[in-house]
């Protein structure tokens, strides 16, 4: 099954692109395809880095610029319109991805038509290389309904059950979300949680993704939860959507 992976990136994340290509062209699945969507003015800089690691030569490869800075939400969505795979994975530009993520995830949602999306573990990747192991609270399998919001409210910290930057979605699904969340700083839990309020997924057990560590990262920002009005709103999409027929 095909999958289009998505990366949006600007000129200051350019300079961690080689490892996401090397980590793509580590897939052990043979069937994606990478739609890189530069946001913000600088569009040169980020092409010279895919030209010097040779991504740009790829023909897997298609890179698009749209010359504003929109945020990541934003570009995701301009590069989901540009997708054609029934299977949408999101890489983030600072990420890297385990070498048989796209198989295991694309083997779990193919082995269940109703499953909606496929994450895995996260290891944190630190700026000294080190890959960092954590145990989830959830164990693998389906993740029924209102699983991973019911596992984010018991979290003393809040701390999400999965990492939602790893997600494979079923484009369907996404699509009919109205794509990534337009929310600052909180795209993917705004995008995921009330997606997993409606549609069953599925957790495999192995890392799929590993998430780079590094000061210059927005997650790092004080208060980029917008002091819980956020994840409030979040909430209250996910009861909304909790309340309708599973998708």
């Amino acid at each position: 099954m095909r999958v289009d992976v998505v990366t949006a990136v600007h000129a200051q994340y350019a300079r961690y692109l080689p490892a996401a290509w090397a980590s793509l062209r580590a897939q052990s699945h043979p069937e994606w395809s990478w739609l890189v969507q530069i946001d913000g003015p600088d569009a040169a800089a980020v092409r010279e880095v895919l030209a010097a690691c040779g991504a740009a030569a790829d023909r897997r490869v298609s890179v698009r610029a749209h010359g504003t800075p929109e945020g990541p939400g934003t570009a995701r969505n301009i590069a989901l319109g540009r997708s054609g795979a029934p299977l949408v994975q999101n890489l983030d530009a600072d990420d890297e991805l385990e070498p048989p993520a796209l198989a295991v995830l694309v083997r779990a949602l193919a082995a269940d038509a109703r499953l909606g999306f496929a994450v895995g573990r996260a290891r944190d990747l630190t700026e000294n290389g080190e890959l960092r192991e954590f145990t989830l609270p959830l164990p693998a399998g389906t993740l029924r309904r209102g699983a991973l919001l019911a596992a984010w409210d018991r979290d003393p910290d809040g701390r999400l059950p999965v990492h939602p930057a790893g997600v494979m979605w079923r484009r369907a699904l996404l699509v009919e979300l109205g794509g990534w969340s337009a929310l600052g700083y909180m795209e993917d839990t705004g995008t995921l949680i009330p997606a997993s309020a409606w549609a069953d997924g599925v957790l495999v057990g192995s890392p799929t993704l590993r998430y780079r560590k590094h000061a210059g990262q927005r997650s790092s920002t004080p208060d980029f939860d917008g002091g819980g009005v956020q994840k409030a709103l979040i909430r209250e999409r996910a009861a909304l959507l909790a309340a309708r027929p599973r998708w």
